[in-house]
């Protein structure tokens, strides 16, 4: 068991720690707080959960186009920001994305999952919903087939859908309005998840970190 002084204690209820601002509170070295830190993570991360103070999803910043796509296929999400606020809040069982799309941007490419639901809810704006049925499947980038392979829907604000683990539908939401459209997107965070791109050669599994790999379909990895 682990003694804390009060000021260890009024610390941990304000601020996060790191070893060496512990080292400080109890006058020890920093490599000696290091192990009494570990120890602690766990109550004040219990602590933080269980109190969660609400955020504005809008005024988090974050980057546009910031994506884990080989860079043969950032182009298409260019246009899009993404803000993880499940991980904000330490959620572990599913994620939960606020996203925004300019003009002329989409989602991600056309996809489905193996073992992870998807929900999406529109905000605001107009989205186009892309699916694509497995005997409809053409050859070239998700974004620029050929017109009439795909199965397109409206989306307006207020509306939802989902899309079930293992259904060979692959989808993506595109913004082909003038206006911005945000999103929320959910999914559950199913191990050993793999996502199907149809159109494109490209495929991704779920790592052991939580990572996205990003492979070739014959299994070879991308030029970094």
């Amino acid at each position: 068991m682990i003694n804390v002084n009060p000021l260890m204690y009024r610390l941990s209820h304000r601020r996060a720690l790191s070893p060496s601002s512990i080292g400080k509170a109890w006058k020890q070295p920093p490599k000696a707080a290091v192990a009494s830190f570990a120890g602690l993570t766990t109550t004040m991360n219990r602590s933080l959960t269980t109190t969660p103070k609400p955020i504005k999803a809008d005024e988090i910043a974050t980057t546009r186009g910031a994506t884990t796509y080989p860079k043969e296929f950032a182009d298409i999400v260019s246009g899009r920001s993404k803000v993880k606020l499940g991980d904000l809040f330490g959620l572990s069982n599913f994620g939960v994305n606020f996203t925004t799309l300019d003009p002329g941007s989409s989602s991600a490419l056309l996809h489905y999952h193996k073992t992870q639901d998807e929900f999406v809810y529109i905000l605001e704006g107009e989205a186009t919903l892309y699916r694509l049925h497995p005997t409809t499947a053409v050859s070239g980038p998700s974004n620029s087939s050929a017109e009439g392979q795909h199965e397109k829907t409206i989306l307006k604000a207020g509306e939802c859908i989902g899309f079930p683990a293992g259904v060979q539908v692959a989808h993506c939401i595109r913004n082909e309005s003038n206006a911005i459209l945000s999103m929320l997107e959910i999914g559950d965070r199913s191990p050993n998840d793999r996502v199907v791109y149809p159109n494109d050669d490209i495929q991704a599994t779920i790592g052991e970190n939580g990572q996205w790999i990003f492979t070739h379909k014959d299994g070879t990895p991308f030029e970094k």
